[in-house]
């Protein structure tokens, strides 16, 4: 599951079940790194846009595997949950990236699309 594009999971169990064990050692097998978010009493809407923006860098920019793994304890905002539907739905969060944000990844990956034989533009 976690090997295919845009792979994703939702593991159910009894707590202390091995779920997180599981998903850590898949990402380990798998060679990717986990990114997990890290929830305090003033984390906001704000803080997991920019944690998001992180992960999305660390995937497209450094081109490097990545582990989303949240567990139910870590939404204390039900606004969270559409960011991550978004994510899990289509893997575009909108709005998640300002214009000039957009820019320089455009212009970071330029290269690479050309090789890969596309035109470059905000779709791809």
């Amino acid at each position: 599951i976690v090997r295919n594009e845009g792979g994703h999971a939702l593991l159910v169990g009894v707590g202390g079940s091995g779920k997180q064990s599981l998903a850590r050692l898949a990402a380990f097998i798998c060679g990717y790194s986990v990114f997990q978010i890290v929830i305090s009493s003033s984390y906001s809407i704000n803080d997991l846009k920019d944690d998001l923006k992180g992960m999305y860098n660390k995937a497209g920019l450094k081109d490097e595997g990545v582990m989303f793994l949240l567990t139910d304890s870590q939404i204390t905002n039900e606004r969270f949950l559409i960011y991550i539907n978004d994510l899990l739905a289509s893997g575009e969060i909108p709005d998640l990236f300002a214009a000039d944000e957009i820019d320089v990844i455009m212009n970071s990956l330029a290269n690479k699309v050309k090789a890969s034989g596309k035109v470059v533009d905000r779709k791809n």
